[in-house]
């Protein structure tokens, strides 16, 4: 933008009629030097302007590339959560018609068949969860009686024990009583 506003400048100063005057009166040299700096000046501007228009083209280019990108990255995101509404929404609408039907009985054979084979896998399951949960049980008082068993057991050896140590030191006050004896 400088550069264009000098060049314009430049065209102005050298463009000027009777810059023009005075150098064809005083010098043909000098009229052709400013002829040159004229067609330099004009140049310059050609070309600061082209490049002036050239970047407002590529930065107004570059803008809606961006903008281009934001909007196809919000339309694939909506579009995804379009597809997974419209899909969450057959389902439930599947769903809907099919207990409908089933509340007001008009159901084909198949379906009471279904259900039917669906209560009858249900009751053996709870059969089979019941029969699981009296192994459980028989597990729990089985280890709950081994539980008792070491307990007493551990009793037993802590009180022969206290025993012995009773034992062992009456045995040692004996042993120091005959030793003291025995040094007198």
């Amino acid at each position: 933008l400088f550069l264009f506003a000098d060049a314009v400048r430049e065209v102005r100063k050298y463009s000027s009629v009777h810059v023009n005057e005075k150098a064809a009166n005083v010098n043909s040299s000098a009229f052709d030097h400013i002829q040159m700096k004229l067609f330099r000046s004009q140049r310059n501007l050609y070309l600061s302007g082209f490049s002036l228009f050239l970047w407002l083209v590529l930065r107004r280019t570059v803008t809606l590339l961006t903008q281009l990108a934001k909007e196809m990255a919000s339309h694939a995101a909506l579009e995804t959560q379009v597809n997974d509404a419209t899909e969450a929404a057959k389902k439930y609408m599947a769903e809907n018609e099919r207990l409908q039907e089933a509340l007001s009985g008009k159901g084909n054979g198949k379906k009471k068949v279904s259900t039917d084979a669906t209560e009858e896998e249900l009751k053996k399951e709870v059969e089979h969860l019941k029969a699981e949960l009296q192994k459980t049980s028989n597990a729990f008082l089985k280890a709950k009686t081994e539980v008792a068993a070491v307990k007493k057991q551990s009793e037993g050896l802590r009180r022969e024990y206290d025993h012995l140590i009773k034992e062992f030191e009456q045995l040692q006050q004996s042993l120091n009583k005959t030793e003291d004896k025995k040094d007198l």
